[in-house]
């Protein structure tokens, strides 16, 4: 094939090396691009309120965060170390399992976030359990999702946290 039939390759030794150049890195830089999403998309968890997990309809086997109030009453400690216990936004509950030390501040009534791998449609085996502290200090999206529910309580000293200004040390 002569160079006179081939109209779209340029003329220019310079233009060539540019065209050649980009042809090869193109297709790489796409390949590391989707290579890297690939294994980004396996370290994903997603977090859930249990009214938000029933509704996705969260696949057996995913690994997920819950976060909610621990239910009172729902709260059963076994010799074994395996403790059950129930998270629940005003709408949904989600039952949960975890064996091993709960944190100090875990108690009913509480927030509480838990991570671990989904075992039903609304149970969930946990590996780490976070209670909060305290009411004022919560995310925006937490936020907004319990007062769409209607379960935000400023009333309550779920306000927004006020700056403290300390002297420097």
């Amino acid at each position: 094939m002569s160079q006179k039939n081939v109209r779209w390759w340029p003329k220019s030794i310079k233009a060539r090396r540019r065209l050649t150049i980009f042809l090869i890195a193109a297709p790489v830089f796409i390949a590391a691009v989707v290579l890297s999403l690939y294994a980004l998309k396996c370290t994903v968890v997603y977090f859930y309120t249990p009214a938000q997990w029933i509704e996705a309809k969260v696949p057996v086997g995913k690994t997920v965060r819950l976060g909610g109030l621990v239910k009172p009453g729902s709260v059963v400690k076994t010799p074994d170390g395996v403790t059950q216990f129930t998270v629940q936004d005003k709408l949904k509950e989600i039952a949960v399992v975890y064996k091993g030390e709960l944190p100090d501040l875990f108690r009913e009534g509480q927030g509480v976030v838990c991570e671990g791998e989904v075992t039903g449609a609304t149970s969930l085996k946990a590996v780490q359990v976070l209670a909060k502290h305290d009411e004022k200090y919560i995310p925006k999206n937490v936020q907004k999702e319990l007062e769409k529910q209607g379960e935000w309580r400023p009333e309550a000293g779920m306000d927004k946290p006020k700056l403290v200004q300390r002297p420097f040390q």
